[in-house]
């Protein structure tokens, strides 16, 4: 739906701002169709998949490495080399991390940010229990004996290209 309101210095008509649920995601002059996803949907979009991306500000400027990862005791997890660039998250750091899914084809998708603390893990309880741990083997090859967890603050996500909850999201299966 256009009208006829503008923006200060445009000569274009826009849409109408977002009235309701049905127009969630919809701005004016931009035609974006997504849905904001539950913390509950977003954490089943992070547990289906094993390979994510993790942000942060090291010491020489913004970094963002591919990572295969398992969730286990309220954590993403994943292994590192003690020597690499991520073994600067032993110490505790602010971190974002990212795991999505697109088909390019199709233009929809959706994508999950979680932001929180990583740091190395050293309770050797729950070192052991995470050796055992499914997906926390990393594809890196060499000696990634570092486990680095992050305590998830705050988890946000969206769906886009359709109003529907991604079908991983719903089956809350891996």
């Amino acid at each position: 739906m256009t009208t006829s309101a503008q923006h200060p210095g445009s000569e274009r008509p826009d849409r109408t701002p977002p009235t309701g649920e049905a127009d969630r995601g919809q701005r004016p002059g931009r035609r974006i169709n997504y849905a904001d996803l539950t913390p509950a949907e977003c954490q089943t979009l992070l547990e289906s998949r094993n390979v994510g991306r993790i942000a942060w500000n090291a010491g020489h400027g913004p970094q963002i490495f591919p990572v295969s990862y398992a969730c286990a005791a309220d954590l993403i997890v994943f292994r590192t080399s003690p020597f690499g660039v991520l073994s600067e998250l032993v110490r505790p750091t602010q971190v974002a991390f990212e795991v999505d899914d697109l088909d390019d084809a199709a233009h929809t998708g959706w994508s999950v940010i979680a932001r929180g603390r990583a740091q190395a893990v050293a309770s050797p309880a729950l070192l052991s229990h995470l050796w055992t741990v499914e997906g926390a083997e990393p594809w890196a090859a060499g000696v990634r004996n570092v486990f680095i967890g992050i305590s998830v603050e705050r988890i946000t996500g969206r769906s886009f290209g359709s109003q529907q909850v991604p079908p991983a999201a719903r089956r809350g299966a891996r």
